[in-house]
């Protein structure tokens, strides 16, 4: 009886870390496991602005994707000493957002590198210091780093994909192309089959325009479709399969073909509003109006939204 108790128990436990180690859905401030050596911290966009971040262990070190802000940086290190005793070496930056990249003053001070496409720095040229001391005003953690302007990326890199590799594992970093931003970086492991995306692909009503390529943005997507993917960790909303690409490629495609119909039939952009279909609900929210307005400007003007004033 006690053997077979004991044979019963460490059954359940087994099924609880596979249970662990496959379950992909996560919460606000919760850390799942995707794949051994490879854990999805979801950030609190709601409450407190947070995109997501990936921890990824190296032999004798972590890879972290995306600085956040400075107060989800201090969460997500966190994270990573409960995780790991090896220290983060590389924080890599998806794009310049800081929500993505204001943290970086808080890893290099911890004595990580960070790392971004060279695309990332350029954008924090073009974009800073006027958005850092926006945001100071109404954030206390960016308040409180008292800097200027936010640190840009120590390390970058312009050919695609930059690689680190070791005994254990194999990271690529890429750039497909201006989609989100002109920047825009996306991780792959091509044994685990692991993507992470930042905002290029988002999980939700999350999708920020402003600084777009709209039209151009699906065929980032379709670059990124062409690697082997199992698992899609965005840079806000659950982590998910690759179904969450295609969700985000269909709903910039009928987005954009939305707007541009309206525009062949002689609307405006004043009161304008478009139908967009079942297929794409996840990724239609509060943000629409912004989103129209932004893909109007793209079609008639005919450049990327980030080419224009705003």
């Amino acid at each position: 009886m006690k053997i077979r108790a004991l044979v019963f128990a460490a059954f359940a436990f087994l099924a609880a870390a596979a249970f662990f180690v496959t379950r992909t859905h996560a919460e606000p401030d919760q850390v799942r496991m995707i794949v051994p050596g490879v854990w999805f911290r979801e950030g609190d966009i709601e409450g407190q602005g947070h995109c997501n971040n990936i921890i990824i262990e190296m032999k004798d070190y972590l890879i972290v994707v995306d600085a956040n802000f400075p107060s989800g940086a201090r969460l997500a290190m966190q994270t990573a000493k409960r995780i790991s005793d090896k220290p983060v070496k590389y924080v890599f930056d998806t794009h310049h957002h800081g929500d993505h990249s204001y943290g970086n003053a808080v890893w290099t001070e911890a004595g990580a590198t960070t790392l971004a496409y060279a695309g990332v720095a350029d954008e924090l040229r073009r974009y800073e210091p006027a958005r850092w001391r926006e945001t100071v005003k109404t954030r206390l953690d960016v308040a409180e780093l008292k800097r200027d302007a936010p640190e840009p990326p120590k390390q970058t890199f312009d050919k695609s994909p930059f690689v680190l590799k070791d005994s254990t594992r194999e990271v690529r970093f890429y750039f497909f192309g201006w989609a989100h931003t002109r920047g825009d970086g996306f991780v792959y492991l091509p044994r685990e089959k692991v993507l992470c995306t930042g905002d290029a692909v988002v999980n939700g009503p999350y999708n920020y325009t402003a600084d777009a390529n709209i039209g151009n943005w699906p065929l980032v997507i379709r670059a990124a479709q062409r690697l082997d993917v199992s698992y899609v960790l965005p840079g806000h909303g659950e982590s998910g399969g690759k179904d969450v690409l295609e969700g985000q490629a269909q709903f910039m495609l009928n987005l954009h073909r939305a707007v541009d119909t309206a525009i062949k039939s002689g609307k405006k952009l004043e009161g304008l509003t478009v139908t967009l279909p079942d297929s794409v609900k996840n990724w239609n929210g509060k943000s629409l109006k912004a989103q129209i307005k932004d893909t109007y400007e793209e079609i008639t003007q005919k450049k990327p939204h980030g080419d224009l004033p705003h």
